[in-house]
């Protein structure tokens, strides 16, 4: 039998005995999809305890891209703390044992709430409320330490979180535009206008969401926070403008039905509320960072649709009027989010 993709199983096997205490070989190596770019494997051992493999994906990457010791660095940073995090076990430094680093974790069970079918099927209405509460709380946790506290003194730059990223989309939208849409540029420069003070640096995970989270399948509380590729510092708020741009409410139309649209998930004024109390941050601006969410969604799904356009991406079954479509919609979001501010 082949070893899995990116994977010399004889070398990890042997760096795992060695490394993470009562592996107990032979191991078993199960792809865990979910279309996530990171190559992600459960792996059995002959003990029947199952631990989690995170590893970059194939072929050649940027420097900084798929950077496995930043994931490492944020779970082990958390895992003391009340976030729930997969337990980090360890981490391997040598690309040579299988052509990249890679860590390992506890594998930890659980529902991810991918779309509304999911959520439907998993859980009655009284469980997917205490999903959607437990997601806020978590957040307030993620947010509530000093970045310097539980051991990520220079992990990233704290200040002008907001600057940076409008930037850094802003750029990425000159470069892969396929039209021109006025209400983008124009957007941009009421957002630079308009930029809050940004708060006391704090972990921003910035991918926050029901799908990026592991729910108990007995109460559907929060048992792990994942995917912490793109975690950063700066404004904790980004994350909950974030949260409340994709938390569609039952009745509203969205692309692959999100999970929120079923009933019992608390409403987005819920989940604002929520946040204030259990964070005790000032929530006054939620429309800014909701808008800029938005807007920024728009400058990624350009570039995604223009890679499709330009025959980067196999087009086959793809909708792109449907792409195109949300890039207008979300652009449209943000404004109204913005006026709601009198931006």
């Amino acid at each position: 039998m082949e070893d899995p993709k990116g994977i010399d199983v004889e070398r990890v096997t042997g760096w795992m005995s060695d490394n993470i205490e009562g592996i107990t070989p032979p191991l078993r190596f199960t792809r865990i999809k979910g279309g996530h770019s990171n190559l992600t494997y459960r792996i059995d051992d002959d003990a029947g305890r199952a631990v989690v493999l995170r590893r970059p994906p194939m072929g050649d990457l940027l420097p900084t891209a798929h950077d496995m010791s930043r994931e490492w660095r944020l779970i082990s940073a958390f895992h003391p703390t009340p976030v729930p995090v997969p337990e980090p076990l360890g981490f391997c430094e040598d690309p040579e044992m299988t052509g990249k680093h890679f860590y390992v974790m506890s594998y930890v069970d659980g529902h991810v709430l991918h779309d509304a079918s999911v959520a439907e099927k998993v859980f009655d209405e009284a469980q997917r409320r205490r999903a959607g509460e437990s997601f806020v709380d978590v957040l307030a946790e993620l947010h509530r330490p000093d970045p310097d506290d539980i051991g990520l003194v220079g992990f990233a730059r704290k200040e002008g979180y907001i600057e940076r990223q409008l930037s850094r989309w802003y750029k990425q939208w000159n470069g892969s535009k396929t039209r021109e849409l006025p209400l983008v540029d124009e957007l941009h420069d009421r957002f630079q206008a308009a930029i809050p003070e940004q708060p006391p640096a704090r972990v921003v995970h910035g991918d926050y969401r029901l799908g990026n989270c592991l729910a108990s399948k007995d109460t559907g509380e929060i048992v792990a926070v994942l995917d912490w590729e793109i975690a950063t510092l700066g404004d904790p708020l980004a994350d909950l403008g974030y949260v409340l741009h994709s938390w569609p409410e039952p009745g509203e139309t969205v692309a692959r039905g999100g999970p929120t649209t079923t009933p019992g998930f608390p409403t987005r004024a819920e989940v604002t509320e929520r946040y204030e109390k259990a964070s005790g941050a000032d929530v006054s601006n939620v429309d800014f960072y909701t808008a800029f969410a938005h807007w920024k969604t728009a400058c990624i799904v350009e570039g995604v649709y223009a890679r499709y356009l330009h025959g980067a991406l196999d087009t086959t079954g793809v909708n792109l009027e449907g792409f195109k479509l949300s890039v207008e919609m979300a652009v449209t979001r943000a404004d109204e989010s913005l006026q709601r501010l009198g931006v």
